[in-house]
């Protein structure tokens, strides 16, 4: 069984189920329950559907990973680099691979391009679906 379930339209949108592996459901809370600041930061403009009326949910399994944010509507991963990542540049790049084989984009942005510049980060996010939104 693939990782992607055929869909149905719905409100003329295909949707699809991308299927995850159940355990990383209680890994994904405790990522949930102990977020970075830059993660905190993003996700308080995200949540609420605050960015264009899109819904974002976060630290969302996704097959046999976790994404930190993702919107199936616009089949968007946003991805927030803390110092974790700065020693898997490879990993990240065949985990994004992947996620982009599913028909996903990635966006990714630094911890302190958050911290520093949000305004920039959600210009960015903003400019990605307005362009993007009717694929």
């Amino acid at each position: 069984m693939g990782l992607i379930k055929p869909g149905l339209f719905f409100d003329n949108v295909f949707l699809m189920k991308i299927y995850y592996n159940p355990k990383l459901k209680q890994l994904a809370r405790n990522l949930r329950n102990n977020s970075t600041l830059a993660e905190v930061l993003l996700w308080n403009q995200l949540k609420q559907r605050q960015v264009l009326g899109y819904q974002f949910m976060r630290q969302k399994p996704i097959a046999n990973f976790i994404v930190d944010f993702f919107c199936s509507n616009l089949k968007l991963v946003i991805e927030v680099d803390g110092e974790s990542h700065y020693k898997r540049d490879h990993q990240d790049q065949q985990r994004q691979q992947y996620l982009e084989s599913l028909g996903l984009t990635v966006l990714r942005f630094d911890n302190d391009q958050i911290k520093q510049d949000l305004n920039g980060v959600l210009e960015t996010i903003h400019r990605w679906i307005n362009i993007n939104k009717a694929r």
